[in-house]
């Protein structure tokens, strides 16, 4: 455990760790369970370059706006996030999807007037901005594919005929998109985010909220096999999909997440978009 996050931690709640447990993290910090010498324990995230304070005021927006399960911020600044410690022994059972489908359709009930936030976000530690606008269909289009699509060029790991493929599939996306109302989101929605005990979520971690169409959130869990048919049974009793989604705005929606990866890692995340683009129409025309 690094010297400065231990007096960090002393400075922030009068308590220092005993003992620190490196946990698995995200990209943007170092994570630990720690157990603090007045008894207590508690979980550290530690970034000396900064960027967690956002992190820990959208864990309190979730927890202000709706009933979705979240540990409660101890502590939060630029460099430092303490929060509460949930029980994560468990792994997703049909059960356990059941359950998330309850709460999450819980936390998509909640609306709002516009697409957006108050405030710009963030999501695997890269910008996320979230201007107001009335209409999702741009929204999506502007700030969401073709924003990360030209920061993952800029950043080189895009190429820039895959770039125009996105541009091409931008102008089409009335094929596919409507005009739903805009619902809360959690908005990183993928299995390391989802804290299980027993057959119940324990929590949800690491949020990128914004009000969205809701079906981008039902999309991304399913980008990486967090949540399978029980939970889609369960969710749809509550809030039933609108045609279309497993036809096409499953893979459109799923692009967001895709050149997230693109524009954080590179390598294999560019063919997975390609060939999502492929799916949607959007062909390669300079190999023709």
């Amino acid at each position: 455990m690094p010297a400065r996050l231990a007096e960090a931690v002393r400075a922030a709640i009068g308590s220092a760790p005993r003992r620190a447990v490196p946990l698995h993290g995200g990209c943007v910090a170092e994570v630990y369970r720690l157990q603090l010498e007045d008894g207590r324990e508690a979980v550290a995230k530690w970034s000396a370059e900064g960027g967690l304070a956002i992190e820990g005021w959208m864990l309190g927006e979730l927890a202000r706006l709706s009933r979705l399960p979240v540990p409660a911020v101890w502590f939060s600044d630029e460099c430092l996030l303490l929060l509460e410690p949930l029980p994560a022994e468990g792994s997703i059972t049909p059960a356990v999807e059941r359950h998330a489908a309850d709460l999450l359709a819980g936390l998509h009930g909640v609306g709002g007037d516009r697409f957006g936030y108050a405030r710009d976000t963030v999501i695997g530690g890269l910008p996320q901005p979230n201007p107001w606008n009335d209409s999702w269909r741009d929204f999506f289009r502007d700030h969401r594919l073709l924003y990360m699509a030209g920061e993952a060029q800029k950043a080189g790991r895009l190429p820039a005929r895959t770039m125009v493929r996105v541009e091409r599939l931008a102008g089409r996306l009335g094929e596919w998109i409507d005009e739903p109302a805009p619902s809360l989101i959690h908005g990183d929605m993928w299995g390391g985010n989802v804290l299980v005990d027993g057959d119940r979520i324990s929590g949800f971690v690491d949020p990128a909220i914004y009000f969205a169409d809701a079906e981008i959130e039902l999309a991304f869990s399913t980008l990486f096999g967090t949540f399978g048919d029980a939970f889609f049974t369960r969710y749809a009793e509550h809030r039933p999909l609108r045609p279309g989604f497993w036809e096409g705005r499953r893979d459109l929606y799923n692009l967001y997440p895709l050149l997230v990866h693109v524009r954080l890692f590179g390598g294999g995340y560019v063919g997975s978009v390609e060939r999502t683009l492929a799916k949607l129409g959007s062909r390669d025309h300079s190999r023709e």
